[in-house]
């Protein structure tokens, strides 16, 4: 099969599914085994395209123009492989770990949770394979509406009032800056497509190019910047699989994907580093990734905690974005998959600790590790991945940040680095501690016994932790796909 029909079959097979879904959602097993088959089916055809991708192929396609030159297109380079590989790895996860919790937990509207996810990744799909930044504007948009009855799903008032402020932010980011930047690069560039070194380099001025990059990276509102971050801690009103499906699968790295993508073809990194950004992107960086982790510091509910920690680990893909040198790029772009890992698993522990306990809050899990050793050591796991410690994934990414601050004698930015890796640990083992060290009284009693969630639940688990130690121990895949990048 052609690398053209591969990208049409990766963007129908969730678009067929979710239909599918549709049709036979009444009967729960045959709407779980569609899920099922679909994720997997979907993930298959993203794999088919690697082997032309590292070999430095390009696989397109273009459907129609609106007009000469403006194209609705595809193409697949090494970025956007990487996010779709990620994207449709992990729904097969989340589709068992979903199953699980929905069996468990009895949720409402379980068949439009199911066509929602579908639908969602079908956009993620399209993100990672646009051929221009408006193909990519038509389904980052799609991305917002498709996820907004998922983060409503409970139909709570609250469930509701958080929908709404992930609607407002999102939507008026989108439209009101990015919207306005695409148009303004279409009028002076005349040309959307995704080019190698930049398309604006040239074609306007150093002041009108600094402007263009300020509402680019403000009006990827997923990228959950500051201060347009509300939306994220917010949208944790939703069941744990659609927080995965947001911090770990689809949104947040749509989000941080389009920062990458625009520095690399819109503006080009020599731009970027020379001309554009001047120092500001770096500090409001840099101000995203100290300050969301000293919120996170002091949140008690285990979803918020984590929240505010996605916040501040996205700044590091926008740092090293506007680091735009070769080695703060790879760092940005390996830690969208280890990021990816390690905070879906925190995620789904968060919600297998709900499913079997029904706790929320960090301060009632004194001991649970007692009674849920599988989930605790996997959420341990995952918070050293996050911290950057080696055998775990973000090991990786945060080494490569910090060769880019180096290389750019930036020693502010390096302690940056430092000191958030620090508040990572402090935000994060308290909560391992407390759950395997419990101490006086508001201890679990020792009679609790082993009370782990379903077996569904555990095995999406046990998947991405295992998934966050082999990418520290096989990373050379990861660095061999996305080298052509930055020229390593």
């Amino acid at each position: 099969m052609s690398g053209g029909a591969l990208i049409l079959l990766a963007l129908a097979l969730p678009i067929a599914g979710a239909i599918l879904l549709g049709l036979v959602g009444r009967y729960r097993l045959l709407r779980e085994a569609t899920s099922l088959l679909v994720s997997t089916a979907l993930c298959a055809a993203v794999a088919a395209l690697v082997p032309d991708v590292m070999a430095g192929g390009r696989p397109a396609i273009s459907l129609f123009e609106f007009a000469p030159g403006l194209a609705f297109a595809f193409e697949v380079e090494p970025l956007g492989m990487l996010f779709a590989l990620l994207a449709s790895f992990l729904w097969i996860v989340t589709t068992i770990y979903t199953i699980g919790y929905l069996r468990a937990n009895d949720g409402p509207h379980q068949t439009r949770f199911h066509v929602c996810f579908a639908l969602a990744l079908a956009c993620a799909v399209g993100i990672a394979f646009a051929g221009n930044m408006l193909t990519l504007f038509f389904f980052y948009e799609g991305l917002t509406l498709c996820t907004y009855p998922l983060v409503t799903h409970s139909g709570t008032e609250e469930a509701r009032r958080g929908g709404r402020r992930y609607l407002a932010i999102l939507l008026s980011t989108s439209i009101m800056l990015l919207l306005l930047a695409i148009i303004w690069t279409w009028v002076e560039a005349g040309t959307l497509d995704f080019r190698p070194g930049g398309i604006l380099m040239g074609a306007v001025s150093e002041p009108v190019m600094a402007l263009l990059l300020v509402l680019y990276i403000f009006g990827v509102g997923k990228a959950a910047l500051m201060p347009f971050h509300g939306w994220l801690p917010a949208a944790m009103v939703a069941p744990a699989p659609v927080s995965a499906l947001l911090h770990a699968v689809a949104v947040v790295k749509a989000g941080v994907f389009t920062v990458v993508k625009v520095v690399l073809y819109i503006f080009g990194l020599d731009a970027v580093r020379d001309f554009a950004s001047g120092d500001w992107l770096l500090y409001v960086a840099g101000a995203t990734i100290l300050i969301a982790s000293l919120i996170a510091l002091r949140q008690d509910n285990l979803k918020r905690r984590l929240a505010y920690s996605t916040v501040s680990q996205l700044s590091y893909v926008v740092l090293g974005a506007a680091l735009a040198n070769a080695h703060a790029v790879m760092g940005a772009t390996m830690h969208i998959a280890m990021h990816g890992f390690a905070k879906i698993t925190l995620f789904f522990c968060a919600g297998a600790i709900f499913t079997a306990a029904r706790k929320t809050e960090i301060s009632q899990m004194n001991g649970i590790g007692r009674q849920m050793p599988l989930t605790m050591t996997a959420f341990a796991i995952g918070s050293l991945a996050l911290i950057g410690l080696p055998p775990f994934a973000g090991a990786w990414s945060k080494y490569y940040l910090v060769l880019g601050t180096l290389d750019e004698g930036s020693y502010a930015l390096l302690a940056v680095l430092l000191a958030s890796s620090l508040l990572n640990a402090l935000y994060f083992l308290p909560i391992v501690v407390r759950a395997f060290f419990p101490t006086g009284s508001a201890a679990l009693p020792a009679a609790g016994g082993i009370a782990e969630a379903p077996k569904l639940l555990l095995v999406a688990i046990s998947i991405t932790a295992l998934g966050s130690i082999a990418l520290f121990a096989y990373p050379q895949f990861l660095f061999n796909l996305l080298r052509p990048l930055v020229g390593l």
